[in-house]
């Protein structure tokens, strides 16, 4: 059986797909905007309210729509920078070598080993909670597991005769990447944004579940913020349309991007199958 065809990239592949389409289509699908007050404050499910309301009388359902936008917005930006990042330090530091590598692996280390929850609730709050924030500071806490990924396969493919040959015709250090590096560790590179994608929508749901979050937004971290922040919230049974449809959509997301990594494995582990 083909990697593309195993059961966790179909599963996997599946969820997300269903998870993006609903984010983009959600002008489409959503029967109201996030923000509207569409109806009595904490009306149950109905034909009306598919998901039923909350405090304010603001659609569920359509907030779970629009939420995805956010959600998934910070969790792609994020890992799309911290691979860039990680591609450059990283592949760079394996392909010079000597004293450019042990400075860049130095400076990995102490990103590493920092305490990342804590420091990203202090960096949220200094900065201010918006989308674009979010993103520069998860993805910046992020790239050092991703550098020293790429930098441990860039140092072995160095040595290969592909690469020592385009050096001996004059190929620079952006060549080399560009040209023989990256597309080499094209599978690490995808495995590794699937991985910080997956740790950015965590992240950032518990940053705005923590209160951090874009205020302004709609996010599925937020909607558990909101609904968390009432009192006697679980003595009802509003918690059953308000709180757990955010968390199945922060889960689903999640294992969705699990699913595609573990899948996925094959093509970045080549003694996978040999294993088996």
């Amino acid at each position: 059986m083909s990697t593309a065809r195993s059961p966790m990239v179909v599963a996997g592949g599946g969820i997300l797909l269903a998870l993006v389409a609903g984010a983009v289509l959600a002008p489409q699908l959503a029967p109201y905007r996030p923000e509207v007050l569409a109806g009595g404050a904490l009306q149950p499910p109905s034909g009306q309210h598919l998901l039923g309301t909350n405090h304010l009388g603001q659609d569920i359902f359509s907030q779970i729509l629009w939420g995805g936008r956010d959600s998934l917005t910070v969790g792609a930006g994020a890992a799309t920078l911290a691979v860039v990042a990680g591609i450059l330090v990283g592949v760079g530091a394996g392909l010079l070598g000597g004293v450019a590598d042990t400075v860049a692996m130095r400076v990995v280390d102490v990103f590493l080993g920092i305490p990342r929850l804590p420091l990203l609730i202090l960096v949220a709050a200094m900065v201010g909670a918006n989308r674009v924030s979010l993103i520069v500071v998860i993805a910046a806490m992020t790239w050092p597991v991703v550098a020293r990924m790429l930098r441990s396969r860039a140092m072995s493919l160095r040595q290969r005769g592909f690469v020592s040959a385009a050096r001996g015709f004059g190929g620079g250090i952006g060549y080399l990447m560009a040209r023989h590096l990256v597309p080499a560790l094209g599978p690490l590179v995808i495995s590794s944004f699937i991985l910080v994608a997956a740790n950015a929508v965590l992240l950032e749901a518990s940053l705005a579940f923590l209160g951090l979050g874009d205020p302004s937004g709609s996010s599925w971290g937020l909607m558990l913020n909101k609904a968390l922040l009432q009192p006697g919230l679980y003595f009802t049974p509003v918690w059953l349309w308000w709180v757990l449809p955010a968390g199945f959509a922060i889960t689903a997301a999640v294992l969705g991007l699990s699913f595609l990594g573990v899948g996925l494995e094959p093509l970045v582990n080549r003694r996978w199958d040999a294993n088996r």
